[in-house]
């Protein structure tokens, strides 16, 4: 992963986790623990779904589908 893409998986990161913070409540721990431990962070981490470089909203409702 160039440092470009580094940069762009850890700023989605951490729009993540900010966004389950801010909307359900969540301590930092709390929403990192559900980002880190999900399918779709480990589909923003492979660079051949693309994931990475769509918009935080389209990866955010994909995150909240996952984890309901």
């Amino acid at each position: 992963m160039s440092g470009k893409e580094t940069f762009m998986v850890e700023t989605m990161t951490r729009d993540l986790v900010a966004r389950l913070m801010e909307e359900r409540s969540l301590t930092m721990r709390e929403a990192m623990d559900i980002v880190y431990s999900s399918r779709t962070y480990e589909a923003l981490q492979n660079l051949n779904t693309g994931l990475y470089f769509q918009s935080p909203a389209y990866v955010f409702d994909e995150l909240t589908k996952e984890i309901g």
